[in-house]
């Protein structure tokens, strides 16, 4: 391990203190930092965390993901590895761990509390109370990742409230997920143990949480971006407040991480010692991380920058070992083993014909960068006595397909899309990672469909009688090639979603969360239509 000595002007986020001095390091730790009045030099402070992310949307394995993240003076993530295991189970949660420690980049994952997320989806795994108290007895395993089935914590269901109970009895913190949730509920949903939320849609309802003693994690990811509406909680109460990501597709990691988040908050004013340790002291203390924050006797994990405001990352280090300099990243790319579970029926635009029902249809309508949907009634389009896509009306049919075995799809119709001539499909579905399809007519959204089955799992695009794919061989969520590589190609697909039409900023992001049954309002899973207001299933039409 290299020694290293630095200068600079040190952030001390436990003293709260910036000033000039120097560190010296040795075999991976902090071996001393010396104040000198007389130093010059860039900002020296912790390397930043992402206090909540699932790897998996990155498309990257977790591998390829240090490498593009250290660009950005990332260090550390706290990753639940929930998309994997609901396609491979403990397996999955395997391959995430071991792959991770292949590069000098710090992972800790949670043991995923929800798989699958719901009973009323089709999912490749099953983890239940005992399976969540094995991963919890991991040494790799930091916390019990994000509980999104709050109905079972207030309604005290007995598998939710005894993986919460394995999670604590080993002193491990419970994450949460419970978006809109207030008043009594909140109360009842923090007393279970729940210690973290990163679904807050207001900041109202981020404050009913702080007050019941429950950390905000600010996110902004390729979706969902609730920076803007919360970042205002950190002058009130900064020791409650963390950012996270907890989505990001390769496209946008390319540009930036927690990195682009400091600087908004540095740029609006906000304290700058409340801002980093909202990415570095408060992530550690809460998860118990081994990160280090510029203390002697700490790990060597930390970065330098021009200054506050910029914001430019100049290095990044960790366990003292250089990983990153001026936007070149030093960590290798290494061999990656390809697992999967793919088995889908093969469709045939027969298979998502609907026949005309009797009164409204019921729409879902997305939203761009919210992964909530809402609902209304239409008039549903009728040609030869069959309900299709109404391309004049952004009303569009959509498709979810079980890819674990054999079975018919549940066909829905959705508003947002916009997709003119074409169709697009994905793997990446949330939670359960079902395959996913909408477009402007059948036989292009079977065709995208197809693409899919041949990739065995991707994101694909059928238009104008032309093919466009990114396979993700891995679970159907990740691919083994070169960060940059799939960020271009996902950049490429990307883009000519929108030009037929299509004006989401992330279209195939905002497709993955249209089966997220556990976010209001009106979803699609692989076994039908489910209003999760009611946590029920719907009919299509409505009849009254």
């Amino acid at each position: 391990m290299q020694d290293t000595i630095l200068s600079g002007q040190i952030v001390d986020v436990v003293s709260g203190r910036v000033y000039p001095g120097t560190i010296t390091t040795e075999s991976g730790f902090i071996k001393s930092v010396v104040e000198d009045p007389g130093v010059i030099g860039p900002l020296i402070l912790p390397g930043l965390i992402d206090a909540h992310i699932h790897i998996e949307s990155s498309m990257l394995v977790p591998s390829e993901f240090a490498r593009i993240a250290a660009i950005h003076g990332t260090t550390s993530v706290v990753s639940d590895p929930h998309e994997i295991a609901n396609v491979m189970g403990m397996e999955g949660v395997k391959f995430m761990i071991e792959n991770g420690k292949c590069v000098p980049f710090k992972f800790y994952f949670g043991a995923p509390s929800c798989v699958p997320a719901t009973s009323f989806e089709s999912s490749g795994a099953l983890l239940g109370p005992e399976e969540v108290g094995e991963l919890l007895s991991w040494p790799e395993i930091k916390y019990l990742s994000e509980m999104m089935n709050y109905p079972g914590v207030l309604y005290g269901d007995k598998d939710v409230l005894a993986k919460i109970a394995k999670s604590l009895s080993v002193n491990k913190p419970v994450d949460g997920h419970a978006p809109g949730l207030k008043g009594r509920d909140v109360e009842l949903y923090a007393s279970a143990g729940i210690s973290t939320d990163h679904e807050c849609f207001s900041k109202e309802e981020a404050i009913d949480k702080i007050k019941n003693g429950i950390k905000i994690l600010i996110r902004e990811g390729s979706a969902a971006k609730n920076f803007n509406e919360l970042i205002p909680l950190i002058a009130e109460f900064p020791e409650m407040i963390m950012f996270c990501s907890d989505d990001k597709h390769p496209d946008d990691l390319l540009i930036g991480h927690i990195n682009l988040l400091v600087k908004r908050a540095i740029d609006q004013g906000y304290n700058f010692m409340d801002v980093i340790r909202a990415c570095t002291l408060n992530p550690v203390i809460h998860y118990k991380l081994d990160s280090g924050l510029l203390q002697p006797g700490d790990k060597a994990d930390f970065i330098t920058v021009d200054n506050a405001k910029d914001f430019r990352v100049l290095s990044t280090y960790v366990d003292g070992k250089l990983i990153a300099k001026e936007g070149t990243s030093f960590i290798e790319k290494v061999d990656v083993e390809h697992v999967n579970v793919f088995n889908p029926m093969i469709l045939t635009p027969d298979d998502i014909k609907v026949n005309s029902g009797n009164g409204k249809l019921k729409v879902m309508r997305a939203y761009n960068d919210q992964l909530i949907t809402s609902s209304f009634l239409a008039d549903p389009q009728i040609e030869e006595g069959n309900v299709v896509s109404d391309t004049d009306n952004d009303i569009l049919k959509i498709v979810v397909l079980n890819r674990y075995e054999p079975q018919p799809p549940s066909i829905a119709f959705v508003n947002g899309f916009n997709i003119k001539n074409g169709a697009i499909a994905s793997t990446v579905a949330h939670d359960s990672h079902n395959i996913i399809a909408v477009g402007s007519d059948d036989d292009s959204i079977i065709k995208a469909i197809d693409i899919l089955h041949k990739n065995k799992g991707g994101i694909s695009l059928y238009a104008n009688d032309k093919d466009y794919s990114l396979s993700l061989p891995i679970a159907g969520l990740m691919s083994d090639e070169n960060g940059d590589t799939v960020a271009q190609q996902y950049q490429m697909i990307s883009n000519t979603v929108k030009e037929l039409g299509c004006d989401l900023d992330a279209p195939f992001m905002t497709l993955s969360f249209i089966s997220l049954l556990v976010i209001p309002e009106l979803k699609l899973s692989d076994r039908g239509i489910f209003d999760s207001e009611n946590f029920k299933f719907t009919k299509l039409f409505d009849n009254y």
